[in-house]
């Protein structure tokens, strides 16, 4: 598959680093010549300098044989002239373009937009998947990364093994053992900044992040054994009301279960609108930073507090004084990925990061077909792919003990018949069966390849 890749910051590098290891062709167009260089010195992909919304720029791209262009500058401007041009005057097939602007969403996620007008297959709004993401932290409050596949029925969850966690020392073998009828598996252990699959011998000690793929029904027994203790959220302090703290209040508002929320915003402007927009959530100006404020946002009797205002060290910041000040969990977003290992020394129980949720819903667009969900796994260390399995596919008709998966992958869960298995080696792999697969990134291109997926995108 031919693609265009429009920007070459840390959202487009990411799509291209994803897209060209597994063999498709990838050109990366930027104003700025540096950023373009770093994309052809660092990846297998070709470059183009100048502004992706110039016909000329576009033709020296390929655009004139291209399947598909995604605009992901850092102008909403140029992604939608982008996309435009990319339509009438080269026939792209495909068209995927990043909006952040409120105002351009709510025109089109209503009835004055019509896709004649302004050609663009898919909308990816950065503040629309991050507050998707902060619900799923909340709605999850002790993993540090969670994420549901195969219909809703499994979920992936993100855990920092403490010292008090019932299994620590214990080889993963011995689980399944002590645990007959858990639904789980541990698919990826991250120890001392490192991500790995872990082995069968392989042990959990206290201080790993460990990534454990789970039956829904299981999700409770599953913190339990690994030593958390599953808690409500009716009570949330969200510091930042621009978009997506708004977004993530509405969101709020309109759940079945109740959640008193407040919110704290520093601009006046801001803090109006955001007042105006809710009905239900206390919105108080000021400094998220200020102690008194944060006493008169009762943060003691809280349960969770959110920081999303757009500078990271501000949201670190509030994590901490709000922790300091009786909040037993707090949620950051950060957009610098260099910052996260200051998280655990200072008690911050997870993160949002807003490239990898832009990256894996990009992807999961541009994975169409019998790929039905992409998720990054970290700092795009590792993916989690869904997907339906072909008759043409390796793993159709065999047993997961015969497959000759890649050293990074393991099969993480399995959907047939609509009910879902938890695999183990004698499980055979059918036609039409999905399949969920944690898999490295150096091993992706190889998933890509068992499931022969990679030329159905359309």
């Amino acid at each position: 598959m031919k693609v265009i890749i429009c920007g070459a910051g840390q959202v487009g590098w990411q799509i291209a680093r994803h897209l060209a290891s597994e063999n498709n062709d990838v050109t990366v167009v930027d104003n700025n010549a540096e950023l373009v260089r770093r994309a052809t010195e660092t990846l297998d992909v070709q470059g183009v300098a100048g502004f992706a919304s110039y016909p000329d720029v576009l033709e020296r791209a390929g655009a004139r044989d291209a399947d598909m262009v995604i605009a992901a500058t850092h102008s909403d401007e140029v992604n939608m002239v982008t996309c435009q041009v990319a339509h009438s005057v080269f026939e792209v097939p495909r068209k995927i373009a990043r909006l952040r602007a409120q105002s351009y969403l709510d025109a089109i996620y209503s009835d004055l937009y019509r896709r004649d007008h302004l050609p663009i297959d898919v909308v990816i709004s950065p503040e629309r998947e991050v507050a998707q993401a902060a619900l799923l932290r909340l709605s999850s409050p002790t993993a540090f990364d969670t994420e549901f596949f195969l219909d809703n029925k499994a979920q992936l969850l993100g855990l920092t093994i403490g010292d008090d966690c019932p299994v620590i020392n214990t080889p993963l073998r011995q689980l399944t053992d002590l645990f007959s009828t858990l639904r789980a598996l541990v698919v990826g252990i991250r120890r001392e900044g490192v991500l790995f699959k872990p082995e069968a011998g392989d042990q959990i000690f206290p201080g790993d992040e460990c990534y454990i793929f789970a039956d829904v029904a299981d999700v409770s027994r599953t913190l339990e054994i690994f030593g958390k203790k599953a808690r409500k959220q009716e009570r949330v302090v969200l510091i930042g009301g621009g978009n997506v703290g708004l977004a993530v209040a509405k969101a709020l508002e309109e759940q079945r279960h109740r959640v008193r929320a407040k919110v704290i915003e520093k601009n006046r402007a801001c803090a109006e609108r955001a007042a105006d927009a809710l009905e239900k959530t206390i919105v108080l100006h000021g400094d998220g930073l200020d102690r008194n404020l944060l006493r008169e946002a009762n943060i003691d009797s809280a349960d969770a507090v959110l920081a999303v205002t757009d500078d990271d060290k501000t949201n670190i910041l509030a994590a901490v004084r709000a922790k300091n000040n009786g909040c037993p969990m707090a949620i950051c977003l950060i957009n610098d990925p260099t910052l996260v290992p200051l998280l655990a020394p200072l008690k911050i129980d997870a993160y949002i990061n807003p490239r990898a949720t832009t990256v894996s819903s990009i992807l999961r667009h541009v994975r169409q077909g019998r790929v039905r969900h992409v998720y990054s796994v970290g700092d795009a260390e590792a993916e989690v792919i869904e997907a339906q399995v072909l008759s043409t596919s390796q793993l159709a008709g065999r047993k997961i003990s015969e497959i000759d998966l890649p050293e990074g992958v393991m099969v993480a869960g399995l959907l047939k018949g609509g009910k879902l298995i938890k695999p183990v080696g004698a499980t055979r792999i059918d036609e039409g069966d999905v399949v969920a697969l944690f898999a490295m990134s150096a091993d992706v291109a190889e998933v890509e390849r068992l499931l022969q997926v990679s030329i159905d995108f359309f």
